[in-house]
């Protein structure tokens, strides 16, 4: 298919997409860790919903190998009335394996601040760590959520959202029985109604209530 039979088979709202919409379509499937629905999908692409469902089965299709019978190492599920991208079933081995050796990094300064934010505020949502930190913290949840140390705790009576709490795990790294045991940063976190102003030292607190508690040889994993 030349440029011209490519442009021509566009709908409208693939104007100015680099790689077109099925291209767009995957950027944003790669960064979200819930199930969305079609319908916010075509929302964000500017796209009418038949044809954002029309790519997502094609592109489920091109990720189950459909056509050259090489599947990838990912796969793209419709599940709990959305769509998200999941690492394929067969190599759920080689996948914890890798999770598991990660957890022998050291925390990012970014992963202390976020921690930090949950400790004393839990629990507490993705959308309000972010706005306490003035960053995206998607990722971030997501990687201490896998290393253990924060862990799901219902969702927000108003909105819905996911609501997260520090593990038993954080406690044991830190050494300490309780969150009450915890330093006394908490002067250092703002109150609930000031949300936007975050001081980042409170992180440098828990990094060092590790090394405190759970000694040189015991780092917040």
């Amino acid at each position: 298919m030349n440029v011209q039979t490519q442009a021509a088979t566009r709908a409208p709202g693939d104007a100015g997409l680099s790689g077109g919409a099925a291209a767009a379509l995957e950027a944003v499937l790669m960064v979200v860790d819930e199930p969305v629905p079609a319908t916010r999908l075509a929302a964000v692409l500017e796209l009418p919903v038949e044809r954002v469902e029309d790519l997502l089965r094609g592109l489920r299709d091109e990720y189950d190998g459909a056509g050259s019978g090489a599947p990838r190492g990912f796969e793209l599920r419709e599940v709990a009335g959305g769509w998200r991208v999941f690492s394929r079933s067969d190599f759920a081995p080689i996948v914890a394996r890798f999770v598991r050796d990660g957890q022998t990094a050291r925390l990012t300064q970014a992963a202390l601040e976020t921690l930090a934010v949950v400790a004393y505020r839990q629990p507490v949502s993705r959308a309000r760590i972010a706005a306490i930190r003035g960053v995206n913290v998607d990722s971030v949840v997501r990687t201490l959520t896998q290393r253990g140390l924060l862990e799901e705790a219902g969702t927000e009576p108003e909105t819905g959202a996911v609501l997260y709490r520090t593990t038993t795990h954080f406690l044991e790294r830190l050494g300490i029985g309780s969150v009450a045991d915890l330093p006394m940063i908490s002067p250092l976190l703002p109150g609930l109604e000031e949300l936007h102003h975050f001081e980042p030292a409170a992180a440098g607190r828990l990094e060092g209530a590790s090394a405190v508690h759970g000694g040189p040889e015991s780092p917040l994993y």
